[in-house]
């Protein structure tokens, strides 16, 4: 996780809920729709370089930063990874990210938690990073 303190944002029984049409698949990895209270932090695309700016090898190591750099942010709003409803994932090739599902997924948990929001997966030609290979908002 990041270096920054996440603070606590206002109690309540649970930061979002989950929206799951009755006899709907459940789906893996994200959700199908969050309803979200509160306040709104909005995050730039965060792509997985280190705070001075390095991108480690590997698509994994790269999209664990990522996710680091969201927690990052999120801690300067006073909120956490529990409170994201939504994610978009910018990969260069969605074959590398299928390849790298099982250690994505630990990375994603390490980081996220047991947080999954609506996400989508959008496979790009180029990201403005030219060491780049994923980026997410």
């Amino acid at each position: 996780m990041s270096e920054h303190s996440i603070r606590k944002m206002p109690a309540h029984k649970e930061p979002h809920e989950v929206l799951q049409p009755a006899g709907w698949p459940q789906p893996k990895g994200y959700a199908n729709g969050v309803k979200a209270r509160g306040e709104t932090i909005f995050v730039g695309g965060m792509v997985g370089s280190d705070p001075s700016g390095r991108f480690p090898q590997g698509f994994v190591a790269q999209a664990r930063q990522a996710l680091e750099n969201i927690a990052a942010v999120l801690a300067e709003g006073g909120a956490g990874p529990e409170h994201v409803v939504r994610l978009t994932w910018y990969v260069l090739d969605i074959d590398e990210y299928l390849a790298a599902r099982k250690e994505l997924g630990q990375a994603y948990r390490d980081v996220m938690g047991t947080n999954f929001p609506a996400m989508s997966l959008v496979e790009v030609r180029r990201l403005v990073e030219r060491d780049a290979r994923v980026n997410k908002r």
